[in-house]
């Protein structure tokens, strides 16, 4: 069986249109069309339902998906181990917070192009739920997650390190001069600009603003650290974010750091699926991180 015909069904069963996977596979549409029709008729089953809405998978066609998933990672793996000259050489697709794009990573990447030059890493910032979603599509290979606990059925994780939290203001704002620390009924009638759902620190600041009574809080959300600091800077509300991501801003003096209540950590999680193989271009991935973040 030609295995391009079942990579060309697996990206058509994960972005459920004959569009997007011709655009993903750098084809035709009419290519996957073609190749989907084959791999019918090979198999003597109809594996998708061709909608107005795209394509969906039959009984047959999700009973398939796995067996081709395990068939193709067999490929990468027989590939992997008859390279002769024993370089690590690949792509690795990675799901991370945005907040990690710009601080964490860059030393990582920077290190992994020395010591396996033929490893090339492509970053996809997305929250939680994009990244599970993406490991379980295997349209990733490996996440970051800021979590305290990552239980999803398919995805495991482990702790690799964690990220102190700052709560922040602008230099001119009347809590940037408090002598005391403030209390959470203080933090209770300011505006917030948080990162948007999904984001556990931010949810977890949400709630506990929300349990304090007679909340008057404003509380705005957003995709990007940068929007939120920049709505912080200008002196329209507080903040929580990663202490790396706004390191610069409190040495220049565009933020100030807020004495308020304890704020945990929130550790960083590198996920994986729990059934694929791990790549060897993955797996210098995930050594050079671990050793980057490690205290």
């Amino acid at each position: 069986m030609d295995t391009r015909l079942l990579r060309t069904f697996t990206v058509l069963a994960r972005t459920g249109s004959f569009t997007a996977a011709a655009a993903e596979l750098h084809v035709a549409q009419s290519t996957v069309t073609v190749q989907i029709r084959a791999l019918e008729r090979e198999l003597d089953a109809r594996l998708f339902d061709r909608l107005p809405t795209g394509a969906l998978l039959t009984e047959p066609g999700r009973r398939l998906l796995t067996e081709a998933e395990n068939v193709l990672d067999a490929v990468a793996r027989l590939r992997a181990g008859a390279r002769s000259d024993g370089a690590v050489r690949g792509q690795v697709v990675v799901g991370t917070p945005e907040s990690l794009c710009s601080t964490r990573l860059p030393d990582v990447l920077a290190a992994l192009r020395t010591s396996h030059p033929g490893v090339d890493v492509h970053l996809h910032a997305a929250g939680t739920a994009g990244c599970v979603e993406g490991l379980r599509s295997g349209r990733l290979d490996v996440a970051l997650l800021l979590e305290d606990e990552a239980d999803f059925p398919d995805v495991v994780s482990e702790p690799v390190g964690r990220e102190e939290l700052a709560l922040l203001c602008a230099p001119g704002h009347p809590l940037a001069a408090r002598t005391r620390p403030v209390s959470w009924e203080d933090l209770a009638g300011e505006s917030f600009f948080l990162l948007e759902q999904g984001c556990s620190y931010s949810d977890r600041l949400e709630r506990r603003l929300l349990s304090v009574p007679d909340a008057r809080q404003r509380l705005t959300r957003f995709g990007s650290v940068d929007a939120a600091r920049t709505c912080v800077a200008a002196g329209l509300g507080l903040a929580l974010l990663p202490l790396t991501t706004v390191e610069d801003h409190l040495r220049q003096g565009r933020l100030a750091r807020v004495t308020g209540p304890r704020l945990a950590d929130v550790p960083l999680r590198l996920a994986r699926h729990r059934k694929r193989w791990t790549a060897p271009a993955t797996e210098a991935f995930t050594r050079e991180l671990v050793r980057h973040l490690a205290p």
